[in-house]
């Protein structure tokens, strides 16, 4: 008889394009969620938990067909074998599809507008890479309801400060914007409006889209007859004229010809004798390019970024030509100038910027995103920004799905660990937070001792634990201490119970010394202290004050 096949092991390994997340990562992200969810608050908006699952048709574009069902999203069917199967269910895909059905669904409950709030992990099916993952957390704020530009300008400063709660400094960001129906005036003045031209569009915007990746130069070439990458593969373009590509091409090189126009105008002011003139010119032009934005040019050429902006916008009602649609985006960017402009944030924080192209196919109107500007190095040792952790805009037709009627929406995603991984980069953020303190144990059978000191600790606002291991070893119970990444441990034997004291060991300071300290520094400098019982919670605040912890590291 042949023997019964064992049932394997099963592997111990995350599913690909998933992470798990340890102790500091955890509550980094937590506290940076808590700091971002007070701006949220401060605003106005209120919090939103919605279904980590939807109906896949709720998700719009992400229905699914017939090959793969669960394109873009993990998804099934209820009683899929039934004779009457039920609905196609997914996680959802992002949080703004979910608050387009909610306020569907709510809507006679709701105030209007709506101002909500909402984070949390997200997932997506699709394919995995460096830093890309199926499982992330978004954190969103939208307004719905509220057609006027107010409303994006609100996000905007909303966002600044944001980034600045958590630890960005004002000069290392700057919040970019971009207007959809600017684009569509554009394409409007170069014969590209009406339903015969929807095909030309689609493949114009996604040549915009790769800007960032492929440069003007390789947009342009989309936008004629196409582009051969550096694999031989050959990428068909729009196949438009001249003309049509140079109208295209002047609202994605805005940034270039407005800077080229300001130097001009600056030399020009030179030849004249203004100086004062010729220095803003200067300064405005500065304020936006990466070539220019050290310290010291920004305070040798103060800030008159509010000349940049008002000049693109300038430029862009000269390129819509008699567009209405086009002079509506125009006017809506003017509008959310002058809106953050009044409310202080016009300085080096905000910036009109064509360049701003992800995502609009998708929006309807005003788009932004926050970019942080300061240099990084890649994984191949390589200089480059760092780039952008959050985005956003005005999505106008997504409630409509829902109600057959068009609901003014606006909002934003920050992307939490992008916004993490920044901080660390700068160095504003270690991997690794102190652990607790640990109270040893000398005596098994004094266990309610241990515990009754833990409690004290605990009590006073510090984060403690008793060591709960094999304690024969006592070696074995500071390497725990050790590995936790504790500061302090305590230690109370029979001796120092008689006596009324306890030993209070300095873990951070007895690894410095045991690292580069001499004998006669050792002897200088103990790391152990023998203190009365009743100062216990005294000493181990001054130890850890003295490493910068205060009751941070170990505290609640």
């Amino acid at each position: 008889m042949a023997k019964p096949k064992k049932t394997p092991r099963p592997r111990a390994e995350t599913p690909k394009g998933f992470r798990d997340y340890f102790g500091a990562e955890v509550t980094q992200r937590a506290e940076m969620l808590r700091k971002i969810a007070a701006v949220y608050h401060r605003y106005g908006f209120d919090a939103l938990e919605s279904s980590g699952v939807e109906t896949v048709e709720a998700l719009g574009k992400f229905l699914p067909d017939v090959d793969r069902p669960n394109e873009g999203v993990f998804a099934w069917q209820e009683d899929a074998e039934a004779d009457k199967p039920g609905d196609w269910l997914a996680l959802r895909y992002d949080l703004t599809a979910p608050l387009a059905r909610v306020y569907a669904q709510h809507q006679n409950d709701l105030p209007k507008p709506y101002r909500r709030y909402a984070m949390g992990p997200v997932w997506r099916n699709e394919k995995p890479g460096p830093g890309r993952f199926r499982q992330f957390y978004q954190c969103d704020a939208d307004t719905v309801g509220a057609p006027s530009v107010a409303a994006d300008a609100e996000i905007c400063a909303m966002l600044a400060d944001c980034l600045e709660e958590v630890g960005i400094p004002r000069g290392d960001y700057v919040i970019r914007v971009n207007n959809r129906k600017v684009l569509n005036g554009v394409l409007e003045v170069a014969g590209l409006a009406g339903d015969d031209k929807e095909v030309e569009r689609g493949i114009v915007l996604r040549a915009i889209d790769k800007l960032d990746r492929l440069g003007p130069e390789g947009v342009r070439a989309l936008l004629g007859e196409g582009r051969k990458d550096e694999s031989g593969d050959f990428t068909k373009g729009a196949n438009l004229s001249s003309l049509q590509i140079d109208k295209l091409m002047g609202f994605v090189n805005s940034h270039f010809e407005v800077g080229n126009k300001l130097a001009e105008e600056a030399a020009n002011a030179e030849a004249e004798g203004d100086a004062d003139r010729a220095r803003q010119l200067h300064g405005a032009r500065y304020s936006v390019d990466p070539a220019f934005r050290e310290r010291e040019e920004k305070t040798r050429h103060g800030d008159y970024r509010h000349i940049w902006n008002r000049r693109v916008i300038q430029h862009l009602k000269r390129l819509i030509g008699d567009s209405t649609v086009g002079f509506e985006g125009v006017e809506e960017l003017r509008g959310i100038q002058e809106l953050v402009e009044s409310a202080g944030y016009s300085d080096v924080r905000f910036q009109v910027d064509p360049s701003v192209v992800r995502g609009l196919g998708y929006y309807t109107g005003p788009v932004y995103e926050a970019e942080l500007t300061f240099e990084i190095k890649d994984e191949k040792g390589r200089t480059r920004n760092f780039g952008s952790v959050a985005g956003g805009g005005r999505y106008d037709d997504l409630v409509k799905r829902f109600t057959g009627q068009e609901v003014p929406a606006t909002g934003v995603s920050i992307g939490v660990d992008r916004l993490l991984a920044a901080l660390q980069a700068k160095g504003r953020m270690t991997s690794t937070e102190a652990g607790p303190v640990v109270v040893t144990v000398m005596d098994r059978d004094r266990m309610a001792d241990y515990q009754a000191m833990v409690a004290e600790l605990r009590q006073a606002g510090l984060r403690a634990e008793v060591y709960l291991g094999n304690p024969k070893n006592f070696g074995n119970q500071l390497k725990y201490a050790d590995k936790r990444g504790s500061p302090v441990a305590v230690i109370e034997g029979g001796d120092e119970k008689e006596r009324g004291v306890v030993q209070i060991k300095d873990l951070i300071l007895g690894a410095q010394i045991a690292e580069s300290a001499t004998l006669e520094e050792w002897k200088d400098r103990p790391s152990q202290f023998e203190v009365p019982r009743d100062h216990l919670i005294s000493k181990v605040r001054e130890i850890l004050s003295q490493h910068g912890l205060a009751d941070g590291g170990a505290g609640a």
